[in-house]
């Protein structure tokens, strides 16, 4: 990974895209009018691109770059905001105040949608492994405006961990959120998602365990839910009881903790 600015830029921008650059410990590159292709063609590796307007993330095998952008969130958030149900929100009966524990933040969508839901008074922690992607979408929400003050207050209220979720659950202390979520890359791939196709080379693939499993019922007061491909044989593996949605290509799993 190496870090550039933008083909348009300033002082004031280089200075801050080397900062970014000794965050993460990877290479700063002048960009001097340079491609992003023709860039990584002559470093041969993935590229974070600081621009005035967003932080771009390309990997070496895709014309596309990823980016923070709020909009499943935000219709997601509108469908609330209009009295309509939101899957994750009724299959985890999710309300005001709650602590939610997102084990596997990617875009933040689902991070971004309960926090709206819990409010100032409750908290929304999410966990990403991979290091490049959890800087965009915590730079993401922690600058995105939408004109929407209290969709705006959401997303900065929302807590990012970089790191490997196991590691992070096995720290926590018994009963510390009401519901622990994951969202693992499913097993079988979903042709409708082709607009996440920018972050499949990012996101990380690495199994959710039986352990961690554990660990999250642990933790948990009320609930552990798996959201999975309808196919997927870790409802059964793990004991989640399946919340079928008519046509949905994926399924949300609970297991009830129910301790408080």
């Amino acid at each position: 990974m190496f870090v550039t600015t933008a083909g348009r830029t300033d002082g004031v921008w280089i200075t801050k895209a080397k900062g970014l650059a000794e965050e993460l410990n990877v290479t700063y590159v002048p960009r001097k009018k340079r491609s992003v292709k023709a860039l990584q063609k002559i470093i041969q590796d993935d590229c974070l691109v600081l621009g005035k307007e967003r932080l771009e993330l390309y990997s070496m095998d895709s014309d596309e770059p990823f980016f923070f952008h709020p909009n499943i969130a935000m219709l997601r958030i509108k469908r609330l905001m209009n009295g309509e149900d939101d899957p994750l929100i009724s299959t985890g009966q999710i309300t005001e105040g709650m602590k939610i524990l997102d084990c596997t933040l990617g875009l933040g969508s689902d991070a971004l949608t309960v926090s709206y839901q819990v409010g100032p008074t409750g908290m929304v922690t999410g966990i990403e492994s991979n290091v490049y992607l959890a800087k965009i979408v915590q730079t993401g929400l922690r600058e995105w405006e939408t004109g929407n003050p209290s969709v705006d207050e959401s997303m900065r209220r929302v807590k990012i961990i970089m790191g490997d979720h196991l590691d992070f659950l096995k720290r926590l202390e018994t009963d510390s959120f009401d519901i622990v979520y994951f969202d693992p890359m499913f097993e079988e791939r979903i042709s409708e998602s082709d607009g996440i196709r920018p972050l499949a080379h990012f996101a990380a693939a690495e199994p959710i365990t039986e352990e961690a499993v554990n660990e999250a019922k642990r933790i948990a007061r009320h609930k552990v839910i798996l959201k999975d491909h309808f196919r997927s044989r870790r409802f059964s593996e793990f004991g989640f009881s399946v919340h079928i949605r008519k046509s949905a290509k994926f399924h949300y799993g609970v297991i009830e903790t129910n301790k408080h």
